[in-house]
């Protein structure tokens, strides 16, 4: 999936209104990948991003396809820019802005005149130098369209992208691992419940976090749940950040036993934490989160079967001991 940016200067991220005429809908133009490479098909992630892990004097070459869903012939501008992950969130840069991983990418077509409602297909040259030092770098492939000048000085610009998370290093690639190190319970202005949890990116890939939380009441035999997290945090490796939960439900203030489930590609984690909800707006006290926390009710399963166990072999004990009464030393 390929996220758009619709801007009329370098720094802005929105549309400007136009008096006279908008030349394209900010949808005009599409992109997306064509391939995945194969040791990558199974993750979610390698459909909607160029995700790779590369060594130096590697090229390789990803297909795309640029998508014109307007009702006019669309000039399309192809090409790489930089991009970097802030405070949760992947951010291309503005304009033409280049870094290193954008010397090295080369579209085969850098413009694609496309009919009304057709495609066109291009493709993605990387090419890694034999001195690349190790370590993950962002970009985005764009395709762009833009329009008039109507006189004001603002030309309006629609652009849409393929994320890049490319990873330079040896012959393994970094995994990623990240932690969930406290949640917090606290309710809104409105009074729902919401929480937090605090990730840290431990590993040498970025991630990208999609997630559920489940609730059950401690002192009770009410559950809740699931509940998505908010989309669209990414983080980069050493990075923290927050992700939220709104509990869309009225529940009691607690305590409840909370089980938050993220996912980054194929990487699933399960972190888990008794909490308290206030019982008014603001925010509990941060409390520390365990890894697989949904296993409380795997160890009562893996107790009671423990216990079903034991009462075999003292049921078996008993009548081995009773015969050996009844019948001198037979076994």
């Amino acid at each position: 999936m390929a996220f758009a940016l619709v801007t009329s200067t370098a720094s802005a991220t929105s549309l400007v209104s136009d008096p006279v005429r908008r030349p394209n809908p900010p949808d005009a133009v599409g992109i997306r990948l064509v391939d995945v490479p194969a040791d990558l098909i199974k993750d979610p992630r390698a459909r909607q991003y160029i995700v790779d892990s590369l060594k130096p004097g590697v090229t390789v070459k990803r297909r795309i396809e640029v998508s014109n869903k307007s009702a006019d012939v669309l000039h399309v501008a192809v090409y790489p820019g930089a991009a970097d992950i802030r405070r949760g969130s992947f951010v291309g840069a503005a304009g033409n802005t280049g870094n290193e991983l954008t010397t090295w990418i080369k579209p085969g077509r850098l413009s694609l005149d496309i009919p009304a409602h057709s495609r066109a297909r291009d493709t993605v040259t990387i090419a890694i130098p034999k001195d690349a030092a190790p370590g993950e770098r962002y970009g985005v492939v764009w395709a762009q369209v833009s329009g008039r000048d109507l006189g004001s000085g603002i030309t309006l610009v629609s652009r849409t992208g393929i994320r890049l998370y490319l990873s330079v290093g040896g012959n393994n690639p970094p995994r990623a691992r990240f932690t969930v190190d406290n949640m917090t319970a606290g309710r809104d202005a409105g009074g729902r419940a919401v929480v937090h949890a605090k990730v840290h990116n431990t590993g040498g890939r970025a991630l990208d976090l999609t997630g559920a939380l489940k609730m059950s009441q401690v002192s009770g035999n009410i559950s809740a749940g699931p509940y998505l997290v908010d989309s669209g945090k990414s983080l980069a490796p050493g990075q923290s950040t927050s992700v939220n939960v709104i509990v869309t439900d009225q529940v009691t203030d607690g305590p409840w036993d909370v089980s938050l489930t993220l996912k980054s590609g194929l990487l699933e984690v399960t972190h888990g934490a008794r909490i308290t909800f206030p019982n008014g707006p603001g925010m509990a006290a941060a409390v520390l989160s365990d890894r697989d926390q949904q296993s409380p009710l795997n160890w009562r399963l893996i107790s009671a079967s423990a216990g079903l166990v034991l009462v075999t072999f003292g049921t078996l004990a008993m009548i081995r001991s009773y015969r050996r009464r009844a019948g001198g030393n037979e076994s």
